[in-house]
């Protein structure tokens, strides 16, 4: 069993920055592919990055490429989303995500956490 806990949320102006902290339980952290989704409301959940074992596969949504860079630190069970540039539409509930594949789809992850809201004004 994996659990996730997200930190970092908040409320931020157009242009700003946030980063973003989801910590797992568990021992078999680096084994884990990681991801980030995120969910406006009445909008369906969406991709946003993701982060191989290792580090060294990383994949981006088009919406945030050049603005928002997804990292992990495997001593500390913990991948981050450091989020530059924000939008307004950039507005969602930010889910962190483990599973065994490195995926777009959120349903091929085996673990999620509760996610933390971020709100962009503009």
């Amino acid at each position: 069993q994996v659990q996730l806990v997200e930190s970092g949320g908040g409320s931020v102006q157009a242009g700003g920055s946030l980063r973003l902290s989801c910590a797992a339980s568990g021992r078999t952290f680096n084994r884990f592919y990681m991801a980030w989704f995120r969910q406006a409301s009445g909008k369906e959940r969406e991709f946003v990055a993701a982060i191989s074992g290792s580090g060294d596969t990383i994949s981006y949504a088009n919406s945030v490429k050049g603005r928002f860079t997804i990292s992990r630190d495997n001593a500390k069970n913990t991948v981050y989303l450091q989020m530059t540039s924000v939008k307004p539409e950039d507005t969602a509930v930010y889910i962190c995500a483990a599973g065994p594949v490195l995926s777009d789809n959120h349903w091929l992850y085996d673990y999620r956490g509760q996610g933390t809201q971020v709100t962009v004004s503009s």
